[in-house]
């Protein structure tokens, strides 16, 4: 799962952002993007009846990675919003 610790994202913010960026505390940071990914799980459950379980945690690490590069962005992080497959790529 590709998830920022908030180490990471002060880097980030260090070197791409010109002014300071606030974040949460770690602990409260984990338990935000716990919180987050447990509402997704709950919008991707109708999917299982589909046979599409097993696509259902990749799916939601790919959007909880995406929702993190877009607060990134909106708090002036130069970060590109991409999916993890196409950072690959790259």
């Amino acid at each position: 799962m590709a998830m920022y610790s908030e180490a990471a994202l002060l880097k980030d913010c260090l070197i791409m952002s010109k002014q300071p960026v606030p974040f949460l505390p770690d602990k409260e940071y984990q338990k935000a993007i716990g919180q987050f990914r447990l509402q997704l799980n709950s919008v991707f459950e109708p999917f299982q009846a589909y046979g599409l379980k097993d696509h259902i945690p990749g799916a939601v690490a790919e959007i909880v990675k995406l929702a993190e590069d877009f607060s990134l962005r909106v708090r002036g992080v130069e970060k590109p919003i991409s999916l993890d497959y196409i950072r690959r790529k790259r």
